[in-house]
């Protein structure tokens, strides 16, 4: 557990370290630009850490599966080299994905400006600038992308569901404590992350205004990598 906190914490730092300190420079010296590289950077370790987050989140909830519903064969499944190969394929997946959003996304032609609504570089508002029609080729990577992250929300229930039935046939009351007080601090962080991302991504257009789509891409690209060490150190 604490192999795979190690890895979600270095994704929360990126992920930090990717938006805030170009905010806070643009807010201090009273600017609003960023240079063209500058923006394909910060949209590839967004994408890049996020990605590893996610990925993350649902190899620790395998890990608190076989820990809680299969006990005896902990030590067989999630060995340090299984561990290891997990997060290495979290990662790789991660910087694949980003390296294929990225190279679809500046390989488009702006033509409505280069103005961005938002306070980092993300692929919706980059796509808004753009009047080609190849943008469908990143809007096919996106719901390729989506329908990847909706399976691995489908695991994690589907396990979270097992957990439980597991926990709840624990006889003793310290020991269904003991099990849940090791799920509800991941629960909390799957949760704040899925809930975010999805009142950032899929609101509908009639209430979007760019105050709201501003405090909402906070909420979802700022909020959980920052509460993330507070919930687990409780």
């Amino acid at each position: 557990m604490f192999f795979f906190l190690l890895n979600l914490a270095l994704s929360d730092l990126g992920s930090i370290c990717t938006t805030v300190p170009k905010a806070m420079q643009n807010s201090l010296w009273d600017t609003t630009t960023i240079s063209y590289t500058g923006c394909a950077a910060q949209l590839f370790f967004f994408v890049f850490f996020i990605s590893a987050e996610y990925s993350l989140l649902t190899t620790m909830c395998y890990d608190r599966y076989v820990s809680i519903c299969k006990p005896l064969h902990y030590g067989t499944l999630l060995g340090s080299r299984a561990c290891a190969h997990m997060a290495a394929a979290a990662w790789a997946s991660a910087f694949l994905t980003a390296l294929l959003h990225t190279a679809n996304t500046f390989s488009l032609p702006l033509c409505h400006g280069n103005a961005l609504g938002q306070f980092f570089c993300e692929v919706p508002q980059i796509l808004k600038l753009t009047c080609s029609k190849s943008y469908l080729r990143e809007l096919g990577l996106i719901a390729v992308s989506a329908c990847l992250a909706f399976g691995c929300f489908v695991f994690i229930v589907f396990s979270y569901v097992q957990i439980f039935r597991a926990v709840l046939r624990i006889p003793s009351e310290q020991g269904r404590y003991k099990a849940f007080s090791t799920c509800l601090p991941h629960l909390a962080v799957v949760s704040l992350f899925v809930c975010t991302g999805i009142l950032a991504n899929l609101k509908p257009p009639s209430i979007s205004s760019p105050s709201l789509d501003l405090a909402l891409s906070v909420l979802y690209s700022v909020v959980p990598p920052a509460l993330n060490p507070l919930i687990y150190s409780l």
